[in-house]
């Protein structure tokens, strides 16, 4: 009789795959050979990494020093990445910032064979901007009307306590997938609804430059719950990873579209999706009345489907109407700072663009470094008062977060020449700005979680 031993000494490792092969073997009375023929037919090669990482394409030129050093280092992280045997396609955007010399970098989007890799979205799954027409809504009172609505920072709305948001219908998909039915993420689901994040998530209030009218545009991901999922979602690549990829780097484990695990985590990543636009129409819909008509959004950090291919966007906006079938008329949201106001774009799918714009302008350089910099010869009342003249900008908590003023971010006109240079959308508006509210410090801030 066939056991797990007898698979153990036949050399395997104990698998997943044991249970199957034990019981067609005791079935069909299958001695060594036969168990080994039938092994080898059922289960997955060992998949090796490439030996030379394959080629991406740039789209961004440096224009000074500093920048060329940035290149360099998103360059090199790239290179460390593909690798992997899974990627087959590449490219990296205008505002491409390095996150760490095994990490996709910022501005960066990987496209794979078969596999979705959680660490290349992050846990900041679906960060998106939604944009609301508002007419001629006074902007002042737009944003005194926000400040009123939602909160910032870590954790859920501060004043929960029996309010519901969470429709039947989306809970009942939370409950039906078996990385989102465990109670503390449906308690996440329900209280973080209405909450806008930290970091660089911001609400903004500006005018169009074409109309003149009153913008609310809103930049925030899927908050603890999508951050659940991604930390599960490690886990189970990491798992495949050891099984079936054992060199590539664990870093970028991912998990086979075409298992049974790799399904019910493409199916929550869509979940997650659902759940992040809710939030986001929610807090429109108490600013004013919500129309579907005279709002838009896209995801910018995000998993996109095309055929058999999985594009890993990390921060990189999706051009194609194949990665937003839900988007208005092709519109796409790019936001360059609090000074220089958010574009309005659209455009389509090219060799080198892979079928995405940038996200963003890019940091010009670490939080801790501009922070450093910015400090050196003006106090922080000075600099703010400096980068953010004749606008209404607003912290959550009443902290300044110096490394969100626009002087921390890369030039939004060098972003825009690029973007017309490498064929990354049109700017069909700007939405120019009157002012927004960010989190700024609070007791978990990025300076207290590092020296933690």
């Amino acid at each position: 009789m066939v056991t797990g031993q007898t698979l153990i000494d036949l050399g395997y490792k104990p698998s997943k795959w044991f249970k199957n092969v034990i019981d067609y073997a005791n079935t069909n009375n299958l001695e060594s050979d036969a168990i080994h023929r039938y092994i080898d037919s059922i289960v997955p090669k060992t998949l090796e990494p490439h030996s030379q990482p394959i080629s991406f394409h740039k789209n961004i030129i440096a224009d000074n020093q500093y920048e060329q050093s940035n290149i360099d280092s998103v360059c090199a992280a790239m290179n460390n990445i593909l690798t992997i045997p899974t990627v087959v396609n590449a490219a990296i955007m205008p505002d491409a910032c390095p996150t760490g010399p095994n990490d996709i970098p910022v501005g960066g989007i990987v496209a794979t064979k078969n596999a979705i890799h959680p660490s290349m979205h992050s846990a900041d799954i679906c960060c998106s901007v939604m944009c609301s027409n508002l007419g001629k809504m006074d902007p002042k009172s737009v944003l005194d009307n926000v400040c009123n609505i939602t909160n910032f920072g870590i954790g859920g709305r501060a004043n929960y306590t029996t309010e519901k948001f969470l429709p039947e219908h989306l809970k009942e998909k939370f409950l039906d997938n078996e990385f989102l039915k465990d109670q503390k993420t449906l308690f996440l689901a329900e209280t973080h609804l209405l909450t806008s994040g930290n970091g660089n998530h911001f609400i903004f209030v500006g005018k169009s430059k074409s109309n003149g009218n009153t913008y609310l545009v809103s930049h925030f991901g899927s908050r603890g719950v999508g951050s659940r999922l991604y930390i599960k979602g490690k886990d189970i690549a990491e798992k495949f990873r050891k099984e079936i990829s054992p060199l590539s780097n664990t870093k970028n484990a991912w998990i086979p579209y075409d298992t049974l695990e790799g399904q019910n985590y493409w199916d929550a990543l869509q979940i997650i999706r659902e759940w992040t636009k809710l939030n986001h129409k929610l807090l429109h819909s108490l600013v004013s009345s919500f129309s579907e008509k005279n709002t838009f959004w896209n995801e910018h950090n995000f998993v996109f489907k095309k055929n058999d291919l999985f594009y890993h966007a990390k921060g990189a906006t999706p051009l194609s109407k194949d990665f937003v079938p839900d988007s208005l008329d092709g519109l796409r949201l790019v936001p360059m700072n609090m000074r220089d106001g958010i574009l309005i774009v659209r455009g389509e799918e090219t060799e080198t663009n892979l079928g995405f714009c940038n996200h963003g302008a890019g940091r010009l350089m670490s939080r801790t470094e501009y922070t450093k910099q910015a400090l050196a010869n003006k106090t922080g009342h000075e600099l703010f008062l400096e980068e953010t003249a004749g606008l209404d900008i607003r912290f959550f908590t009443g902290k300044m977060d110096i490394s969100e003023l626009p002087g921390a971010y890369k030039s939004a006109e060098i972003i825009q020449k690029q973007m017309k240079q490498f064929d990354l959308g049109e700017i069909i508006d700007i939405i120019e700005p009157y002012g927004c509210i960010m989190c700024g410090h609070d007791k978990y801030d990025w300076k207290n979680k590092r020296k933690s």
